[in-house]
């Protein structure tokens, strides 16, 4: 076969032993360490299982979805990919084996085949290696692949067989393969062991694969003789051996520790790179303000239905961290179960003391009455308010009930027999009996209203955010909200959308139809985050 063109080097991390190693984080790490030596970084994940899109899978199996400006539902690794790297991901930053076998069925459907009997060798892996080859681009210098799933795994295969053949047929210095893998630590023998990182590097052997670099996650300090048995074993030199140990305290952290070990150095000395000067200390900075505040410590309470797993609300928690660092203060969240609002006075016990409430976005009416409490408990205690997506939504059945005397305001969402269906299903929406990928996605402008609290926190008058949802605001209550005190600070450029919610008689109430959270970074707090923190940085003080 003939070799690619591209002036594209590529990278593809594959992981072994068992799941959940953090090869997003390890992969966004290196892209941004490659970015700060002044190479211009693509990224992408490949992951195994069969849903075209992770949008219709529950978070208690994948986490969060996340959503690209041009309306991708993609894995949360992603969130990783652009908060390091700071790099926009798109359609071509995900692709799933449903969406491989369904462009391959597709092709076959039309007749682009020719009568071949269409086989996974080589028709599925030629697709796999056509969606590695849309991160080749012209203003592209290094692309880093993410391969999801564990070395082994029968469905991890065809991905793992392709990229064998990319890196062949790309020549030397142009595609390298870095496996990460775990060394366990035996309490019981008082003991790390390197023999599953042995048989993980194995396997890839045994389908042609000869890792470049091993990273070694690991929660103990390895010691010299680990690194040169594993050398040894997994025929690696030694020198290409890193130790990824967990860090204590913030993810951040890594792409710090990669870097004195100087893996991006390696990596760009073995693509025949010329290593650039690494300037990082902004980032060293950011970290010192997470972990050592000046500022003290504030608390804000998440009130959700899937408390119990952070993964759910990632971007959330990780927006909150970037608020509180812009103000140099630690943001401690409060998870608060929406169920366990039963009535105000429950409320009042479980969301004491804290310096603001956020609701986040979900679908589901479970925990919906509690998010409304919780809500209304902001807005009648004036307690520092953001709601995001649904939590918007709740807002506003909240504000219509008490405020606006309609006791039975609702969404049809969750009630079709509602007299007031304050929030209804968007009018381009009803056309749509499939789940995945028909809602409203990706990136929208909207316009700011003057003298308006989003206004102030962007300063600006247009901004576009991404939106993921099916149900918005019902216009024929705009007037009535408006004159009970609801200001409608943000709006689609035709009017007709609403975006954003403010309650003029609370100090800082703020609630979008969009993810702000989405396009938060460590270094660049977004601007609804970082004003939130900033007043409930006034509430705490007020109830010192």
């Amino acid at each position: 076969m003939a070799k690619t063109s591209s002036s594209t080097r590529h990278l593809f991390i594959t992981g072994g032993v068992v799941s959940s190693l953090g090869k997003g984080i390890t992969a966004a790490s290196l892209a941004f360490l490659l970015k700060r030596r002044g190479y211009r970084v693509s990224m992408q994940k490949l992951d195994p299982y069969l849903n075209v899109d992770p949008g219709t899978m529950s978070p208690y199996q994948h986490g969060e979805v996340y959503v690209t400006d041009d309306g991708t539902e993609t894995d949360l690794d992603l969130g990783h990919y652009e908060r390091f790297a700071e790099v926009e991901c798109s359609h071509s930053s995900n692709f799933t084996s449903g969406r491989i076998y369904r462009n391959v069925i597709d092709r076959e459907r039309r007749g682009d085949y020719l009568g071949q009997t269409i086989q996974v060798i080589p028709h599925v892996t030629e697709e796999i290696k056509a969606s590695i080859r849309q991160l080749d681009q012209p203003d592209v210098d290094i692309a880093i692949t993410e391969i999801g799933g564990t070395v082994g795994d029968i469905e991890s295969q065809p991905f793992l067989e392709a990229i064998r053949q990319f890196r062949y047929e790309s020549g030397a210095h142009r595609a390298l393969v870095i496996h990460l893998t775990l060394v366990p630590y035996i309490r019981a023998a008082g003991e790390m062991k390197t023999k599953p990182s042995q048989q993980s590097v194995g396997i890839l052997r045994e389908i042609g694969i000869i890792p470049d670099m091993l990273i070694c996650r690991c929660e103990r300090e390895m010691e010299e003789e680990h690194f040169r048995k594993l050398a040894l074993f997994c025929n690696v030199p030694r020198h290409l051996v890193f130790a990824e140990q967990d860090v204590a305290n913030t993810i951040y952290e890594v792409p710090v520790e990669l870097s004195r070990q100087k893996l991006d150095k390696h990596v760009l000395e073995l693509l025949d790179c010329r290593p650039g000067s690494l300037r990082i200390d902004d980032w060293k900075e950011m970290i010192k303000r997470l972990l050592n505040p000046s500022g003290g410590e504030i608390e804000i309470a998440l009130v959700g239905k899937y408390t119990s797993l952070r993964d759910a609300y990632k971007s959330i928690y990780e927006a909150l961290d970037h608020g509180g660092a812009a103000h140099d203060r630690r943001v401690k969240v409060r998870p608060v179960e929406a169920e366990e609002l039963t009535d105000l006075e429950q409320a009042s016990e479980l969301l004491k003391g804290c310096a603001g409430i956020l609701i986040p976005g979900g679908f589901g009416d479970r925990g919906i009455e509690g998010k409304i409490i919780a809500a209304q408990y902001a807005r009648e205690k004036l307690v520092p308010f953001l709601g995001i997506c649904l939590g918007m939504q709740c807002a506003v059945i909240e504000f219509a009930r008490h405020v606006c005397d309609l006791p039975q305001a609702h969404s049809d969402e969750f009630s079709n027999a509602t007299p007031d269906p304050v929030i209804s299903l968007m009018a381009d929406q009803k056309q749509y009996t499939d789940k995945g990928g028909t809602m409203r996605l990706g990136a929208y402008p909207c316009e700011l209203a003057d003298q308006s609290l989003a206004r102030t926190a962007y300063n600006q008058a247009e901004i576009s955010e991404r939106h993921r949802h099916r149900y918005e605001f019902n216009n024929h209550y705009r007037q009535l909200m408006s004159d009970r005190g609801m200001l409608f600070s943000g709006l689609s450029p035709d009017k007709q959308l609403v975006e954003i919610i403010e309650i003029s008689s609370n100090p800082w109430f703020v609630a979008c139809q969009f993810h702000p959270e989405f396009k938060s970074r460590p270094l660049q707090a977004h601007p609804l985050f970082k004003d939130f923190i900033a007043a409930a940085m006034k509430e705490h003080k007020r109830n010192a």
